[in-house]
């Protein structure tokens, strides 16, 4: 059976990443790292030893990156990175899956409908799979821009946005510090969740903890709505116990001063390994003159993702409610 292109991709990508692997001795992720530079470049890196270099050559000669589309770009670079972090023993090394991410970029597009332009931010882009998919589903001229802490996962996602040709600035910084950024119209992310260690920072958020290490997913939302337009939208992968932990009321009392909940998107559990992994997708819009919560909000239990009839359904709820929404039949004012 003929090989799809994302496979060719894949495969060489993978082989590379081997070869300098074997040669640097380090991990995968970092060779991988490499082999996206040489793609991207077509040469290898300057610094690379004479011997590595002429084995890096020789694969170049073996693929003809111009042929390959940018949707099986980032869908080839996605396995190889998936590879990658099976490997990685660091909890922050985990991709949002290609199905969630594509459930985040229609979502996106439903609530930038009508807008010429729209500025993107994700806050916790890590390798910016995310980031890139809600791109690609967008029909507007996009202005994106991407915060990541961890200094192999950002060097991943400015690769991978160079390779799918997506112009994004990215900011290598603690994305719970403030950002030399104006405000955007829509924010993804999908927030990394766990204890924030920084106390002193904590300090500035109104979601601090009243005593111990203040939640990290609670203060990203918090930062995120900071850097939001007022009437703009966030789109949020959460995990399940969001509204259910020890902090939760503080949280609640502070989405509902700031923001209108538009709508929760649970999903499915067999995209899960166990319960306590299991998310949903949280859309905000930012509390701003004009603005009202939906009479209905979206709440919407999403089926497996293997069941396309069920998709189906769903998906044809889905889009009947936001036209109603984006028409403003669904506003609280109206």
């Amino acid at each position: 059976m003929e090989k799809s292109n994302v496979e060719i991709l894949y495969e060489w990508m993978d082989k590379t990443t081997e070869i300098i692997q074997k040669h640097e001795e380090e991990p995968y992720l970092d060779s991988l790292t490499t082999t996206m530079e040489t793609l991207f470049y077509q040469d290898a890196p300057e610094a690379m030893d004479d011997i590595l270099s002429q084995k890096v050559q020789n694969a170049l000669k073996e693929i003809d990156f111009s042929t390959f589309k940018i949707e099986e770009t980032r869908k080839g670079i996605q396995l190889a990175i998936l590879k990658g972090m099976k490997d990685s023993t660091q909890q922050q090394h985990l991709m949002t899956p290609e199905t969630v991410a594509l459930l985040v970029g229609y979502l996106a597009k439903k609530v930038t409908t009508g807008k010429e332009k729209v500025s993107l931010f994700d806050p916790a882009s890590g390798t910016a799979n995310l980031l890139t998919t809600v791109i690609s589903q967008l029909d507007q001229q996009v202005e994106a821009y991407a915060g990541e802490v961890d200094p192999t996962l950002i060097q991943l996602a400015v690769l991978n946005a160079n390779l799918q040709q997506q112009e994004v600035e990215f900011f290598h910084q603690d994305s719970l510090r403030p950002f030399l950024l104006d405000p955007v119209d829509l924010v993804v992310a999908d927030l990394p969740v766990g204890y924030y260690p920084d106390d002193i920072r904590a300090n500035d958020f109104e979601l601090k903890a009243d005593e111990g290490h203040s939640y990290a997913h609670h203060l990203f939302i918090e930062q995120a709505l900071n850097y939001t337009n007022a009437g703009g939208y966030l789109i949020f992968v959460i995990p399940d116990f969001l509204f259910e932990s020890d902090q939760s009321d503080k949280l609640h009392s502070f989405m509902q001063e700031n923001a209108h909940i538009v709508g929760v998107v649970r999903l499915p559990e067999s995209a899960f390994k166990s319960e306590k992994n299991r998310k949903s997708i949280l859309i905000l819009q930012k509390a701003g003159q004009g603005t009202s919560s939906p009479k209905q909000p979206l709440l919407v239990k999403m089926p497996s993702f293997k069941n396309e009839s069920a998709m189906g359904d769903i998906l044809e709820q889905m889009n009947t409610w936001f036209t109603k929404y984006n028409s403003r039949e669904l506003n609280n004012n109206e």
